[in-house]
């Protein structure tokens, strides 16, 4: 992991939004990260004001909160990086709000409702010469990071099926905007739990040539899709199923992996964001995103398999490449256009969904 240098002066960063995203996620691994220091959060909600300002801690007295964007892009000539963590629908006008002030900008996934929309940030990104990144976090869960390792080690042979899933079991919509059936919202695990999964998908497995999806609303009560499956196939030939439910009265593997050599199968959840949600924060030299050995994946076939220990989970490692980025002018850890081709795929899904047929991409 490269992380800056603690005495480098950091970056002044600008937080929208305080809810799950960005108390949980964003404000955490900002306020940890050597280069970067949380300058603002914006949120209008009093009490979310007074935990933000809690949550700061002692020594960032200087962390300030305040109610509007506008309050926010006022003070534009004095931050260095905006972080948008609002609901979804908002995340198009933000960015381009901080892009069109001259700053750079994260947005939490998805960067936006279509690869259209998320392209012609992009674009406007580049003519301006500004980092634009999606916060695509599992990217650097353990078991991904694991199975990353393990494909270049080539332990499983020639990759046939990728399969992955994000499942729970709620079986009553807890509502919000996330589980609204207002198409504006932008709500549902298709475009949720649906963004981590094509990502890391078409990260370990390149571009998609075509899509199958199922998109169902299942639970009573339930707008949203709340029970959904695609199945994506690779240019490179491999075919990666995967799920996204909100039903699942038992929970499949997060992944299992079939090769022609062996095959690797991995329950449970990174400990990560339970860890965050508890109030624990990285910090140098301590463990972090560590994993019990019970909890640890398999390698091999019917005749014999062994555990893998799990790699540590990594999320600071998002931000540390972020703070690199912009002090030396390195790539973002996830590109505008790669959120854009997850976004393609998201699309191409609710499309077969919606005809019941698979669509091309290609």
């Amino acid at each position: 992991m490269t992380r800056m240098d603690a005495s480098v002066t950091p970056l002044r960063v600008g937080l929208l939004g305080y809810g799950l995203a960005g108390s949980v996620f964003h404000a955490p691994l900002i306020a940890t990260t050597p280069g970067l220091a949380l300058d603002t959060v914006v949120t209008s909600d009093p009490e979310r004001q007074a935990r933000a300002r809690a949550a700061a801690g002692p020594d960032a007295g200087d962390v300030r909160t305040v109610a509007s964007a506008d309050e926010l892009f006022a003070r534009a000539d004095e931050l260095d990086l905006v972080v948008v963590a609002t609901p979804n629908k908002t995340h198009v006008a933000l960015a381009r709000r901080a892009l069109e002030a001259g700053l750079p900008v994260v947005v939490d996934k998805p960067l936006a409702a279509t690869a259209a929309e998320a392209d012609a940030l992009a674009d406007l990104a580049e003519e301006r010469g500004l980092l634009l990144s999606a916060f695509q976090n599992r990217r650097w869960d353990n078991d991904f990071l694991t199975l990353r390792s393990l494909l270049d080690e080539g332990a499983l042979g020639e990759v046939r099926r990728f399969e992955s899933r994000f499942e729970r079991w709620r079986p009553k919509p807890k509502g919000g905007w996330r589980e609204s059936g207002d198409p504006a919202e932008i709500g549902g695990l298709l475009y949720d739990l649906g963004s981590h999964l094509a990502d890391q998908a078409l990260t370990l497995f390149g571009p998609a040539a075509s899509v199958y999806a199922e998109v169902d609303v299942r639970r009573p009560g339930a707008e949203a899709d709340d029970d959904s499956f695609i199945a994506v196939t690779h240019t490179s030939g491999v075919r990666s199923h995967l799920w996204m439910s909100a039903i699942a009265a038992q929970l499949g593997p997060r992944f299992r992996v079939l090769g022609s050599e062996a095959a690797y199968v991995k329950y449970g959840l990174d400990p990560q964001e339970a860890s965050l949600r508890e109030g624990a924060r990285p910090a140098p030299g301590l463990p972090w995103g560590v994993e019990p050995e019970f909890a640890w994946g398999t390698l091999g076939t019917v005749e014999a398999t062994r555990p893998v220990p799990t790699r540590d989970g990594a999320y600071p490692a998002y931000y540390d490449a972020v703070a690199v980025a912009l002090h030396q002018g390195t790539p973002p850890p996830v590109t505008a256009r790669e959120a854009a081709a997850t976004l393609r795929v998201l699309e191409a899904a609710r499309l077969s969904a919606t005809e019941s047929r698979v669509v091309s991409l290609a």
